[in-house]
């Protein structure tokens, strides 16, 4: 299985619209952040997780050229946004199937609703296969998948759980009984918006401590903002076993 990390960033992405922080002024490479997302591929098969108002850039940059669906976390722009950009897959496959709890599916199909409405149907609209999922293990082809609930502030959104790996983004708590989950994970990637309290979102010593509970062998952080500081600075302080994901990263797993 391989995972790329399309995007690291929060809902403006590093940098900053306007912004004068060190860190959106930073040359560092890993310092520049889209909208968060990942890659997923094993054997024949590509998913992604969220297509937020980045897609477009992130397909082309990383020389995606076929998909065999998306995955929703939850319904927010930053990671919904870009549907309209599944176009290409859409005159790939006939209807993308994706995937995501029926609250999310019904703000999408009011939000796009010529994507969802077929009467009348602009050519150039893309098509999609609507996939409902709750809280039981599903499969993408050959691989079980299993959704994990967590809570965004006050929304239920969810994360995934692939084999041993585990993505959850926008965390701010988990409840006893989905932690439970999240037991034996060879890798975490998991949330850590800054250093100050989030209402709705792990802070970076909230992120640890959740880290420390679940013990997995290897985590990743995703979802920061510039208010994190340098990516070269906050490395250094990590735990040896706790990593910054960046843009383009690419976790190679046997």
């Amino acid at each position: 299985m391989k995972i790329t990390f399309l995007g690291t960033g929060t809902s403006q992405g590093i940098p900053v619209i306007g912004s004068s922080h060190p860190v959106c002024l930073s040359e560092d490479k890993r310092d520049k952040r889209l909208r968060v997302s990942i890659l997923i591929e094993w054997e024949n098969y590509a998913y992604v997780i969220d297509c937020g108002p980045d897609f477009r850039y992130q397909m082309l940059r990383a020389n995606v050229t076929r998909i065999n669906g998306v995955l929703f976390t939850h319904e927010h722009a930053d990671h919904t946004a870009g549907l309209d950009d599944l176009r290409p897959f859409s005159f790939q496959l006939g209807s993308v199937p994706i995937y995501a709890q029926k609250r999310v599916m019904d703000n999408l199909a009011f939000r796009f609703d010529y994507i969802f409405n077929d009467e009348n149907k602009y050519p150039g609209a893309p098509s999609v296969q609507q996939n409902v999922i709750d809280n039981q293990e599903f499969k993408l082809n050959n691989l079980s998948v299993l959704p994990i609930q967590i809570n965004h502030g006050k929304l239920k959104i969810v994360g995934y759980r692939f084999n041993n790996i585990a993505y959850l983004t926008d965390v701010k708590t988990i409840d006893a009984s989905e932690k439970e989950k999240l037991k034996n994970l060879n890798i975490l990637i998991i949330n850590a918006i800054r250093f100050k309290p989030h209402h709705s979102h792990l802070n970076l010593e909230e992120a640890l401590d959740l880290i420390n509970e679940l013990q997995p062998k290897k985590t990743y952080l995703t979802h920061i903002s510039h208010h994190l500081g340098f990516h070269a600075e906050i490395e250094k302080i990590l735990p040896e076993n706790v990593f910054i994901a960046y843009d383009e990263l690419v976790l190679e797993i046997n």
